[in-house]
């Protein structure tokens, strides 16, 4: 059984782990994960730094493919030289087939459930019937550097290769694969990588993703990964060199990872000298126009060109074709080094990528720089293309106007959030190479957090949709049958966005803001970063590595957020005013007679007054003596004496409490939700200001369910609100302040005319304007 099972076995217990200490209200949370972790060793040590034998293998890619517009085909023939830098030997290697999830025989196919609704999508149709025939990898010959064939086995999308000798440590194997398959319609069928055809003018844009039979990573901490891919989790690759040449029709454009090497012989001389010039530009040159673009739609070449790649040091390699795209650029600086950002998009998009694309582009770059490592490659890309996905160097995103032009705020708010969050991913994972498959957070949650921080350094008013602390409580209220820990298997998830993106990017927000501070988690974070750029990191070494860069113990955090799946509710339920007994008989004699007269009064002496009730003791003053007229609350000699001494016996600490006139409140606290969490109180004082109070969530060690805590205050309360500023996703915000407070809702009255269903009444204010 591999290392890697026994922690996800560990894993998926994670809800049970409270009961380290059974029946105890403690010691259970704050507990260490020592033996939820993989143990440190010789490759990754126990601060989360890569170890002094760490190693990790190589793959380099020499490629040739053509693609066939008119039967929709790619075909392709590559030569890879693996190297073997572990200290194992190994007698067999694994390739990804990731086009073979389009395979009708891949079990992808047919083990996810299905039922029929009133209103089915043709996708949701087509997964019923089950996948077209005719889609998958044919593998055309593998054979050595000789050109001996090689023994082959395919395994729906892995293929196991054979070795013709043991590949012993530090030696590396040259072989040659040649394949072909059928591009598939990804907007019918889904998947990455396909094309899109554009019926107007019958022209196709091509994302050429898990294009090529890719190695698969073999590791210190798992061996060969060589888990399916079933469409959802997603990579795991290993870094190399790649030289690609993509043969295309004559007039299509491609944009690709990595740098062209004959942009020359591809480009007209007016397009390449605007590529010259786009280089230092301050603003985005349109290399290809919008009017060349058009021309090419028109008129469709029957000729072929090659156009050259060559990337160094990614894990992927994809790229886009189509005549029928806009292609602008301009360079960047990213902290001392040049960039190209660029973008390509299809005139349906021109009125939103023209504007927007490449200085999204161009702005990512440069705030993941500063919150992790400088940007190391020479170009990034976004591409128009209905879709979001990532690469190195290029990612696919959407965001298309009307046919008039005009876009709605959200089309365009999410068009920036979708480029932000792909470019992003060159830092998560093509750089630091973290296993998508196994950890999707690794990938999606990190990215997400730096999408959040990127967002709002765009616009501070961004509508950021994951990030901010209250995002994410609807998800963790719901039933905990519908809920998974964050630390769980991609393919195991129910609502993969929430758990897998939301949530692991709300704890790090969380903890950035809230627990450790900006400038110790900035400091950890840009250290991890740092760490396992080009490295295949795991979650063991994350969580250490934030630790240890800061000195904060996390481990309490990493128990709830990561490996659990309680809620954060703490509920405010009690609050008591204490004020010190000042011992001066003309304070205290009064205090007494005000609460004497509020808590004796019941409800029948006062109906008794009201009803003009004739009294015994008012009817016969012979019943009245010495106790009817004693005022028990005035002052005494006896009192006054009793206060001078002690106040001539006081200390000067003693007098100084005695004269600071503090009130003390009790407050009680309760974990409903089950994740501790610090405790921010904002206090409303009689005079109208204000104050915050911060406690760590160590206050929960030793009592896990409920805690008491005392403040003192200069100035009299009249409100208590726990987490005012909503940072720690308490689910239930009834439950926070004193006195209760009601939080209103609003409802609509309900019309049966209105718009058939489906329909948006909020429309597209642009659209509206020019009308």
């Amino acid at each position: 059984m591999k290392k890697s099972t026994i922690i996800c076995l560990l894993v998926l217990a994670a809800p049970a782990l409270k009961a380290q200490n059974p029946g105890s209200n403690h010691g259970n949370r704050f507990e260490q994960l020592s033996y939820l972790l993989a143990d440190p060793n010789m490759y990754r040590s126990a601060s989360g730094v890569p170890g002094p034998k760490y190693w990790q293998q190589k793959a380099d890619y020499d490629i040739t493919a053509e693609l066939d517009d008119e039967k929709r085909r790619l075909t392709g023939a590559e030569s890879i030289t693996y190297y073997n830098n572990s200290p194992d030997p190994l007698t067999y290697i694994w390739l990804q087939l990731d086009e073979n999830e389009h395979d009708p025989k891949s079990d992808n196919n047919s083990f996810d459930e299905s039922s029929m609704r009133d209103r089915m999508t043709s996708r949701s149709i087509n997964r019923i019937l089950g996948m077209e025939q005719g889609h998958g990898v044919n593998i055309v010959k593998c054979t050595d550097a000789a050109g001996n064939a090689l023994t082959y086995t395919i395994n729906q999308t892995m293929m196991r290769v054979e070795l013709p000798k043991t590949l012993m440590p530090g030696e590396k194997f040259r072989f040659n694969v040649n394949w072909w398959y059928n591009i598939p319609n990804r907007m019918t069928l889904g998947g990455r990588g396909g094309y899109e055809n554009f019926p107007e003018d019958n022209n196709n844009l091509y994302t050429m993703a898990q294009w090529y039979p890719r190695l698969a990573v073999y590791s210190d901490f798992q061996g060969w990964q060589n888990k399916q891919f079933t469409g959802r989790g997603e990579f795991a690759l290993t870094f190399g060199d790649f030289k690609v040449k993509m043969t295309v029709p004559a007039d299509h454009v491609v944009g690709a990872t990595g740098e062209c090497r004959n942009y020359k012989e591809m480009l007209t001389p007016a397009q390449y000298q605007r590529w010259q010039q786009a280089q230092s530009a301050k603003e985005p040159v349109e290399i290809v126009t919008l009017g060349e673009a058009n021309d090419a739609i028109k008129e469709k070449a029957s000729a072929k060109k090659t156009w050259i790649y060559e990337a160094r040091n990614v894990r992927d390699f994809a790229w886009v074709s189509s005549r029928r795209l806009v292609w602008d650029a301009m360079g960047v600086n990213v902290e001392g080094k040049h960039a190209m950002a660029m973008s390509y998009y299809g005139p349906e998009a021109y009125p939103l990528y023209r504007r927007y694309s490449t200085k999204v582009v161009a702005h990512t770059l440069k705030t993941y720089s500063k919150h992790t490592i400088a940007y190391p490659y020479p170009v990034a890309i976004s591409v128009e293309a209905a879709n979001g996905m990532e690469y190195p160097m290029i990612c696919f995103n959407y965001g298309r106007a009307e046919k008039d032009g005009t876009y709605s705020e959200a089309t365009k708010n999410g068009m920036i959030g979708v480029i932000i969050h792909e470019v992003g991913h060159n830092f998560f994972p093509m750089i630091v190479n973290s296993d998508e498959r196994q950890w999707t957070w690794m990938d999606e949650g990190l990215n997400t957090f730096c999408q959040f921080l990127t967002e709002q350094e765009w616009d501070n008013n961004f509508p950021s949709r994951r990030g901010p602390a209250q995002k994410i409580t609807e998800y963790m209220a719901l039933p905990k049958d519908q809920l998974e820990p964050v630390m769980s298997n991609s393919e195991n998830i129910v609502q993969f966005g929430p758990n897998a993106y939301a949530k692991p990017a709300t704890a790090l927000n969380i903890l950035r803001e809230t627990i450790m501070g900006r400038e110790l988690f900035d400091y950890a974070f840009k250290e991890y970063s740092r760490r396992w750029a080009f490295k295949h990191p795991t979650p063991s070494d994350f969580f250490r590595t934030m630790e240890d860069a800061s000195a904060v113990d996390l481990d309490w955090f990493w128990r709830g957020w990561f490996f659990g799946i309680e809620p954060v509710d703490i509920s405010l339920d009690s609050v008591k005013w204490y004020r010190m007994d000042t011992k001066n008989p003309a304070v205290e004699n009064k205090l007494k007679q005000q609460a004497a007269n509020a808590e004796d009064v019941h409800i029948a002496q006062t109906r008794n007054k009201a009803a003009g009730v004739k009294f015994a003791v008012e009817q016969d003053t012979s019943l009245q003596d010495f106790y009817s007229k004693w005022d028990r609350y005035a002052v005494t000699p006896d009192q006054t004496e009793a206060y001078s001494k002690m106040q001539a016996s006081l200390t000067p600490e003693e007098k100084r409490l005695y004269e600071s006139k503090k009130n003390f409140y009790e407050l009680s606290f309760r974990n409903v939700g089950g994740n501790v969490m610090p405790l921010i109180i904002e206090w409303t004082f009689a005079d109208g200001t204000k104050e915050t109070d911060r406690i760590s969530a160590y206050i929960w060690r030793h009592n896990e369910q409920e805690v008491t805590k005392v403040f003192a205050k200069d100035k009299e309360v009249t409100a208590i609100r726990l987490d005012p500023y909503k940072e720690t996703a308490d689910i239930n915000e009834q439950n926070n302040a004193w006195p209760r407070q009601s939080v209103p809702s609003r409802f609509e009255l309900f019309r049966m005319e209105g718009g058939p269903r489906g329909t948006n009444n909020s429309g597209n204010p642009m659209q509206r304007a020019r009308q």
